[in-house]
C-alpha cells in the first residue's frame, strides 16, 4: 500500500518495477520538503513522485482528457458507490465467467482509470500493479489505495515500468481503442503476460457499411470533432451542460409505451448523450451522472479505433498468445488469450 506521508518514507515499489528505458531495477527515496520523493535506477533515471504516485511521464499527453473526467467522477462508476455489481459483472465476464483465479494472482491493469475494475480485482484477493497514462492515478489511489497488495503509478502503456513477461494477468478494459495503435498496445499489454498467463481486453467493435457511411453526419461525430480543438477544461464544461440540458428529455421518453418507445429510439439516434435507463435502470439517480461521464468520454477521446472480432484476434496472436476468445460483446469486442507456457 502506498505509504499515507511518502514526504518522509519511501513508497515501497512492487518487486516488478523496473526502469521504463532501460530496465533497471528501481528503488524509491524519500524526498525533503517540498519535494515527495523520487524513483531512481542504477541506469541513472530518476522518476519524481507526487501525491505519492510515482510518474514516468510529463503529463498525461492525448489522455488529458481522461484524467479530467476521473477525477471529476471519481467514484461514479465503483460497485462500492453505485450499490450495483455493473463493474464486477462485466469484469468476470472477460475473465471468462469467474473471480477465483485471481485470487493470490499478480494483476497488471493497464488504463485503471478512476479504479471500477482495480476495486474488484483487489476485493477478488489479487496483487495488482496499477497504471494510467493520465491523471486518473490520483482518483485511483484515493478509491483503492487502503488496499494491502495494491500500488499505483502514472505510465504509458508503450513504454510500461515493468519486468517483462512478470504478470498471471494482465486487464486491460476501456483503453485499447483509446491509444495511438491498437495492435501496437496489444503487443505491449502481450509482453507482461508471464508463460502460461493471460491477458484481458475489451475494444470498440468496427462498423458496418451503412453505418460507417452514415457516422460522419451523426450529431455526436460533428460535436466530437469541435469538441476535440477545444482545452479539456473547457471541452469539460461543455459536454455537461449538453447532458444537464438534454437529459431530461431522454428520462421523459422512457417507459412510456410502444409508440414513445419508437420517438425514444430516434431521439437517442440523434441525441448525443449516453443514456443507460434501458441498460442500468437500476442505478436509479446515479443514472445522471452515469450519463454526464460517458458522454464526456465519448466526445473528447483523442482516438476512437474500432476494430472487429478478427482483427483483435490477429493482433493477439502477432504478439505471441494463443486465442482463446475474441467475439462481440459488451462495448463491442471482448478477448482473451493465453501466453503459451515454457516447455
Amino acid at each position: 500500500m502506498v505509504e499515507s506521508n511518502p514526504k518522509e518514507h519511501p513508497i515501497p515499489l512492487p518487486p516488478e518495477a523496473r526502469c521504463p528505458t532501460h530496465g533497471a531495477v528501481l528503488q524509491a527515496e524519500a524526498g525533503k520538503a517540498p519535494l515527495e520523493g523520487a524513483v531512481s535506477g542504477a541506469c541513472g533515471c530518476v522518476f519524481l513522485i507526487h501525491m505519492g504516485i510515482p510518474r514516468f511521464v510529463s503529463d498525461g499527453g492525448y489522455a488529458n482528457a481522461f484524467g479530467l473526467q476521473w477525477n471529476a467522477f471519481r467514484r461514479t462508476q465503483l460497485d462500492s458507490h453505485s450499490g450495483t455489481t455493473i463493474s464486477r459483472d462485466r469484469l468476470t465476464r472477460c475473465l471468462g465467467g469467474s473471480l477465483e483465479p485471481l485470487r493470490g494472482a499478480n494483476v497488471l491493469e493497464v488504463g485503471c482509470g478512476a479504479g471500477r475494475f482495480t476495486e474488484v480485482l483487489l476485493d477478488a484477493g489479487a496483487r495488482v500493479f496499477a497504471c494510467d497514462l493520465s491523471a486518473a492515478v490520483e482518483a485511483n489511489q484515493a478509491n483503492c489505495g487502503r488496499h494491502p497488495g495494491y500500488f499505483v503509478c502514472q505510465a504509458d502503456v508503450m513504454s510500461l515500468p515493468i519486468a517483462p513477461g512478470a504478470f498471471d494477468f494482465v486487464v486491460a478494459l476501456g483503453m485499447v481503442q483509446h491509444t495511438p495503435s491498437p495492435e501496437k498496445t496489444i503487443a505491449a499489454l502481450a509482453a507482461a503476460v508471464r508463460p502460461g498467463g493471460l491477458l484481458v481486453l475489451d475494444h470498440y467493435r468496427a462498423l458496418g457499411p451503412l453505418t460507417r457511411w452514415l457516422n460522419p453526419l451523426m450529431p455526436r461525430t460533428m460535436l466530437r470533432a469541435i469538441l476535440l480543438r477545444l482545452p479539456p477544461p473547457f471541452a469539460f464544461r461543455v459536454t455537461d451542460g449538453i447532458v444537464r440540458s438534454l437529459l431530461p428529455v431522454h428520462r421523459l421518453l422512457w417507459r412510456r409505451g410502444p409508440v414513445v418507445d419508437l420517438l425514444r429510439a430516434a431521439w437517442r439516434r440523434g441525441s448525443p448523450v449516453f443514456d443507460y435507463y434501458d441498460a442500468f435502470p437500476e442505478l436509479g439517480e446515479a443514472l445522471a451522472d452515469w450519463a454526464r461521464l460517458d458522454t464526456h468520454d465519448g466526445l473528447t477521446d483523442y482516438y476512437n479505433h474500432r476494430r472487429s472480432p478478427e482483427e483483435v484476434g490477429r493482433a493477439l496472436s502477432s504478439a505471441g498468445l494463443e486465442v482463446i476468445d475474441s467475439r462481440p460483446g459488451g462495448n463491442g469486442v471482448e478477448a482473451r488469450a493465453r501466453r503459451p507456457p515454457d516447455l
